[in-house]
């Protein structure tokens, strides 16, 4: 770790959210919820490349475009745990303003209880949680991001999730993960709510909003089923991404070194409340070993865990696609 000798300049401003990482329990179990209710399409099967024996399944619109990238773990071994301080509670998805009733039908049609709506920083927001607890949220806005709607999913294209809204990150404290948001990563602070403080990254429809509630007594979050793993934030490219890296090293946090993930790069680090924050390039995308067509249906592996394929797919539990979405 390094101790803070300069301020480098800014790099780029980060763009928003690439993609949220969330722990689940039963793969298929999560597949089903994914795509068979909240209508996000399947762009990539892959495995974990830390932990190589379990699956790394990613959601999102028709291509993977950064920004509406739903990213599971499914652990089916590890206990579930609720979440708590030092981690992301609660993802939120942005919809358009006219069809949070068609969700609203939706959800409760597919037996899952949902709460709302309510406003929320003039926001009207519904809440809900999948199978495995996590936490979710969809907000209606009137100009919603462009993204490529999945045209052969089981939501109407009309009323399919647009991406990111943004997260609600408990903590024991605010000002030093307040510092980190501003001072270093940029953020601005928007304002206050029933003790919910509001940061804004990014401009325009593709901007993402971090909420931080307080929890001063609540116990500390551990890794489990039903929690949030990280959160990746938008970079342009590789100088950008390693200007951050500098910038965040500079700063006195414990930043990794570059991590090619395939489909885009990533530094990770913990912000001072325990949340682990990665800055994620948006090349090189989805496309690079499937067309766009045939994202998401067959198990993609990086070239140096190809000659364990065999044994890898005989070890891996067989997923299959929602009928309704095939």
């Amino acid at each position: 770790m390094s101790s803070h000798v300069s301020d480098p300049a800014a790099p780029m401003p980060l763009a928003g959210i690439h993609h949220v990482t969330s722990i689940a329990g039963d793969p298929q179990r999560n597949l089903d919820f994914c795509v068979g209710v909240l209508g996000l399409r399947l762009v990539k099967r892959t495995v974990n490349f830390d932990l190589p024996d379990t699956y790394h399944l990613y959601f999102g619109d028709a291509v993977g475009t950064p920004g509406t990238i739903l990213t599971i773990f499914p652990w089916p071994r590890v206990s579930r745990r609720p979440p708590g301080t030092g981690q992301i509670a609660v993802t939120a998805f942005t919809v358009p303003a006219r069809s949070l009733g068609y969700w609203r039908d939706r959800l409760v049609r597919h037996g899952v209880a949902v709460t709302g709506p309510f406003r929320r920083f003039d926001d009207r927001v519904i809440q809900f949680a999948d199978p495995d607890g996590l936490r979710y949220e969809l907000v209606a806005v009137e100009r919603p991001p462009e993204v490529t709607a999945w045209q052969d999913g089981p939501v109407p294209p009309e009323h399919a999730v647009r991406g990111f809204h943004g997260v609600t990150i408990w903590e024991a404290a605010l000002e030093r993960t307040a510092a980190v948001l501003g001072d270093l990563l940029g953020f601005r602070a928007l304002g206050e709510e029933e003790g919910r403080v509001r940061f804004q990254v990014g401009d325009g429809p593709a901007r993402a909003l971090v909420d931080v509630v307080v929890l001063a007594s609540a116990p500390r979050g551990a890794e489990g089923v039903g929690t949030v793993h990280h959160i990746a934030w938008r970079t342009r490219d590789d100088a950008s991404q390693l200007a951050w890296q500098a910038r965040v090293a500079d700063r006195g946090l414990d930043v990794t070194p570059v991590r090619d993930r395939e489909y885009f790069r990533s530094i990770y680090f913990r912000e001072p409340g325990g949340v682990l924050f990665e800055i994620a390039t948006d090349p090189p995308g989805f496309g690079v070993d499937e067309p766009p067509e045939a994202l998401g249906t067959g198990l993609r592996l990086p070239p140096w865990l190809e000659p364990r394929r065999a044994a890898l797919e005989q070890s891996l539990p067989p997923l299959r696609l929602p009928a309704a979405a095939t």
